[in-house]
C-alpha cells in the first residue's frame, strides 16, 4: 500500500530566501539605491541603468515578489519605488539594514548622470507646459481646482497659528496671484517665486491691481536657487508639477526658518489621467502617508491636516508641517 507524499511546508526562512536572493544581485542593489528617494518607470530605469526594458523588467519583478520594491499606476504609466520594511515580519530587521547600508554608498557617477538627466526631462516638460499656457491658467486650473475651492479652508488653518508681527512668508508657484493678497495682510513681507516669466507676470498684474506693496516677486527656482529663508512657505497645487516631489520636500523645508510652517495643498491620489495633459501635471496626487514620510525625512513635523472632497472627484489634502525649534514664537492657539 502506497503512502501519500506529504506536501511540502514552507516556513519563515523561505521569505527571508527570496529577499536574500533579490538583493544578492548588483543591479538590483543599484536600483533599490535609485529608488531611495524617488520613484522611476521602467523605461526611466532602463535609460538611467543603459540596460534594455526586458531585462529591467525582470530585476523588478524580483524586487517586488520580495517585498524590495512596490509598484503604482500614474495614468498609462506604472512607477517603482521601495517598498517599506513590513514591522514584525520575519524580514524587518535585515531590510531595514540593507537599505540603511545602501544609503551609505555613493551613487555611481554615470548613473547619478542619467538620473538628473531624467530629472531634467520631467522639470522641462512641467516649465514648457506654464510657459506655453500661462494665458489659460485659470481655466485650466478649474478643470481640477481653483482656488475657490479651498481658499477659506487654507485659510482657516493658517489663521490657526500664530506669527511674530514681523514674519515674513513665501509662495512657491503663486501661480495668477490669487492668494498673495491674503498671505499680504498676515505678513510683513511676502515673497511669491516662480521660475516661469510668464506665470509671475500673471502674479504681477494681480499684485498691481491690489496695491500690494509689501508683495515682492522673484523669478527663481525655489528648490535650486540660493533663497533667503521665511517663517511661512505656501505652495499650492505645486508639488504636482515637481519633477522629485520628495526631495521638493527637503528643499521647501531649506526655505523655511526654524520654528517656521509649511503649507501644502495638494491633491489626493487619483486616477484621472487626462489631467497629465489638460494641466500639465507630472504626478497623479499623492497619497497621505507619502507626505508625511517624504516630510519626516526632511526633518518636519506632520502636523494638522485637513481634507476637502471635490464633486469632480477629486480630494484635496491641506496639510501643515513645522519646523522643530525650540525657541520658536510659533505656537497653536
Amino acid at each position: 500500500m502506497s503512502t501519500a507524499t506529504p506536501l511540502p511546508t514552507f516556513s519563515p526562512t523561505d521569505a527571508l530566501a527570496a529577499f536574500c536572493k533579490a538583493a544578492g544581485e548588483p543591479l538590483r542593489l543599484n536600483i533599490l539605491r535609485a529608488l531611495s528617494n524617488d520613484s522611476f518607470g521602467v523605461l526611466e530605469l532602463a535609460h538611467i541603468f543603459a540596460t534594455g526594458q526586458s531585462g529591467i523588467s525582470h530585476h523588478l519583478k524580483v524586487l517586488t515578489q520580495a517585498g524590495l520594491v512596490t509598484s503604482r499606476r500614474e495614468g498609462n504609466a506604472i512607477f517603482y519605488r521601495r517598498s517599506l520594511p513590513q514591522q514584525q515580519s520575519s524580514d524587518e530587521l535585515l531590510h531595514n539594514a540593507l537599505l540603511s547600508s545602501l544609503d551609505e554608498l555613493p551613487m555611481p557617477a554615470d548613473v547619478a548622470l542619467r538620473i538628473k538627466h531624467v530629472h531634467a526631462q520631467r522639470a522641462e516638460a512641467s516649465q514648457e507646459f506654464f510657459e506655453r499656457m500661462a494665458g489659460d491658467f485659470q481655466s485650466r486650473q478649474d478643470l481640477i481646482a481653483g482656488l475657490p475651492q479651498f481658499r477659506d479652508s487654507l485659510l482657516a488653518l493658517l489663521d490657526s497659528l500664530t506669527f511674530a508681527k514681523e514674519a515674513t512668508a513665501i509662495e512657491v508657484g503663486p501661480g495668477d496671484g490669487g492668494f498673495l493678497a491674503e498671505l499680504s495682510s498676515r505678513f510683513q513681507q511676502v515673497r511669491a517665486l516662480d521660475n516661469s516669466p510668464q506665470m509671475l507676470e500673471l502674479a504681477r498684474q494681480t499684485c498691481t491691481k491690489h496695491g500690494l506693496h509689501n508683495v515682492q516677486l522673484q523669478l527663481a527656482d525655489a528648490l535650486h536657487d540660493d533663497v533667503a529663508a521665511a517663517d511661512c512657505v505656501v505652495v499650492n497645487m505645486v508639488l504636482h508639477h515637481f519633477a522629485v516631489p520628495a526631495d521638493a520636500l527637503c528643499q521647501l523645508a531649506r526655505l523655511l526658518k526654524p520654528g517656521g510652517s509649511l503649507l501644502i495643498t495638494e491633491l489626493c491620489r487619483h486616477d484621472q489621467d487626462w489631467a497629465k495633459q489638460a494641466c500639465g501635471d507630472l504626478w497623479l496626487g499623492f497619497d497621505q502617508d507619502e507626505l508625511a514620510q517624504w516630510a519626516d525625512a526632511a526633518g518636519l513635523i506632520p502636523s494638522e491636516s485637513l481634507y476637502l472632497g471635490l464633486k469632480n472627484g477629486f480630494q484635496i489634502q491641506l496639510r501643515h508641517f513645522a519646523k522643530p525649534d525650540s525657541r520658536s514664537t510659533l505656537t497653536h492657539r
